[in-house]
């Protein structure tokens, strides 16, 4: 089931803030710096991009929250809710869609009991479906992190996600 931004992590605001610090000094943030930068770095330690973490940047660097809210907004490697261990892409472009990749989602959605964009309860998995990969000749394509799957079918999904359940076990 899909995890809200509301629900209150065990880590709370306050290691946010000094996740955002720590980025900031270490790196020597200033208002001339790469926002997209720093916003990566905060998302790599604190695995998203919640409201805090944001007004924190805004106030260390001065750069005016809609600023930031607009860079987050439009780039889809930014999270402002909290993601899986592991994300998995599911192509729906054409040439994957021909060969089978909606019965690819919808066995990776039954298996994980999530719809699009939704995270499992445990938060092993984050499910989201993409445009396209840019590896049409291997359709039906599903990306976990950063590895790719081609010619992929349904039970050939579920074996990937049980490796991964696996790996993490």
């Amino acid at each position: 089931m899909k995890k809200s931004a509301n629900d209150q992590s065990a880590s709370g605001p306050a290691p946010i803030q000094e996740a955002v610090k720590t980025v900031i000094d270490t790196l020597g943030i200033s208002s001339e710096s790469n926002l997209i930068g720093v916003l990566q770095e905060v998302q790599a330690r604190c695995g998203y991009l919640p409201p805090e973490a944001l007004e924190a940047i805004s106030r260390r660097i001065k750069i005016p929250l809609s600023r930031i809210y607009g860079v987050v907004s439009f780039y889809a490697q930014f999270y402002t809710e909290p993601h899986g261990r592991h994300t998995i892409r599911c192509c729906r472009g054409t040439a994957c869609y021909v060969r089978g990749g909606q019965r690819v989602i919808d066995a990776v959605k039954a298996e994980l009991g999530v719809e699009e964009e939704q995270t499992t309860e445990d938060m092993m998995f984050t499910l989201q479906t993409v445009a396209c990969l840019g590896a049409c000749a291997l359709g039906p394509l599903m990306v976990v992190d950063s590895t790719y799957h081609g010619n992929m079918d349904p039970r050939k999904a579920l074996r990937v996600l049980q490796m991964y359940q696996e790996d993490s076990g």
